[in-house]
């Protein structure tokens, strides 16, 4: 297929690369140390209309098809991977919910400010007892009159720490199974609404998780998002596109391994030479550029098809499963290329090794990625 870039992607993605070269690279140390991104970062990548990626231009945001997101994910993903956590979560799970079932009052309501990132996102989905089993959520709201009650708990929620506004399923009619579960659009001043504990990670320093409980906590009527009912359906829709974008953000970060890698090859010397003269240091390099310029070619075919209204739901878990095993290998190289190095944190390989690790589980683990593309070749 002819994946074309026009020319205002291209200053877009210009614009990224240089802003993620000046504003993240230099302080990718610090973010480690500190486990936080600065606001002042956040505020420029807000600027720069990074948090509006997935909305449209009517609200403020800048309406781009998936795979002009997917590029810009990309590149994104060069870069650490705590920051790249927040804008991900924020422009794919965290508002697309909103953007594609959302009335027009919510749209209206919620959008613009989520747009320019005065307003953060975040996807409640994940429970105690329902990670895989999504269809197994514990969290239920019940309607008493002009308010829903939610009750249940609620864990590894990225943006938890900063998000204003939460997307969270919860079950409405225990008798229907997955028909029975809603989406609900729940502000973080809620009444009854708490984050809870916070759940420290092995990697995406600076990208945080924690727990939401919520006890008897009140919404109102129509801070239902879409019919009710259709909460699992919109969660399957908003992870497939999200899986496309991870898979993207994957490619990117393989890609970066790979110069960090080449760069490391040609300067090392060993036995009077550059390893990067020696065979096997080079079949290292040959098959990490191939698997991800595989891994890069199918997260474009799966957004084009987003694009053209498929659902693209094998293809998005394809993606998903392709992307994130094939970083696992290139950066379980790039650590080996570096040899002892490789296993120091003043190396950046060494945290691109332990940020890989999650991208394999959230979202759907690489297990559910391979039943997900077996049951639909079956016609299950």
């Amino acid at each position: 297929m002819d994946f074309s870039i026009p020319a205002e992607w291209t200053d877009l993605l210009r614009t990224v690369r240089e802003f993620t070269e000046q504003e993240i690279e230099p302080i990718w140390r610090k973010i480690e140390d500190d486990d936080e991104i600065p606001a002042a970062v956040l505020a420029k990548a807000g600027a720069l209309g990074l948090f509006g990626l997935t909305i449209p231009e009517e609200y403020g945001g800048l309406g781009l098809p998936m795979l002009a997101k997917a590029l810009v994910y990309e590149e994104l993903g060069r870069t650490h991977a705590g920051f790249v956590s927040i804008i991900g979560t924020h422009c794919g799970i965290g508002t697309t919910a909103i953007t594609n079932l959302g009335s027009e009052e919510q749209k209206r309501a919620y959008l613009p400010m989520l747009a320019t990132g005065e307003w953060i996102g975040a996807f409640a989905l994940t429970e105690p007892g329902a990670g895989s089993d999504a269809a197994s959520i514990a969290t239920s709201a019940t309607r008493r009159g002009d308010r829903w009650i939610l009750n249940g708990t609620k864990h590894f929620i990225t943006n938890a720490r900063m998000a204003k506004v939460f997307t969270v399923f919860a079950v409405t009619d225990r008798t229907k199974g997955s028909k029975g579960i809603s989406a609900f659009i729940v502000p973080r001043d809620a009444n009854g609404f708490t984050i809870s504990r916070f759940q420290p990670t092995m990697g995406l320093r600076g990208s945080h998780v924690a727990e939401l409980v919520f006890e008897n906590c009140e919404i109102p009527a129509e801070n239902l998002l879409g019919p009710e009912g259709l909460g699992y359906t919109t969660a399957l829709k908003t992870l497939a596109q999200g899986r496309v974008g991870i898979g993207a953000r994957c490619v990117g970060a393989a890609q970066r391994c790979i110069e960090l890698s080449v760069d490391y090859a040609r300067q090392r010397k060993q036995f009077g030479k550059p390893i990067a003269e020696f065979q096997l240091i080079q079949g290292h390099l040959a098959e990490m550029a191939a698997e991800t310029a595989a891994a890069r070619q199918l997260a474009y075919y799966s957004a084009s098809l987003l694009d053209a209204g498929k659902a693209a739901r094998r293809e998005a878990a394809m993606t998903k499963l392709v992307c994130t095993e094939t970083y696992g290998r290139v950066v379980d190289k790039a650590v080996q290329i570096h040899g002892g190095m490789g296993y120091c944190k003043d190396v950046q390989v060494e945290h691109y090794y332990r940020d890989a690790r999650i991208t394999r589980i959230y979202e759907g683990t690489s297990e559910i990625q391979k039943l997900i593309i077996a049951r639909d070749l079956l016609g299950e």
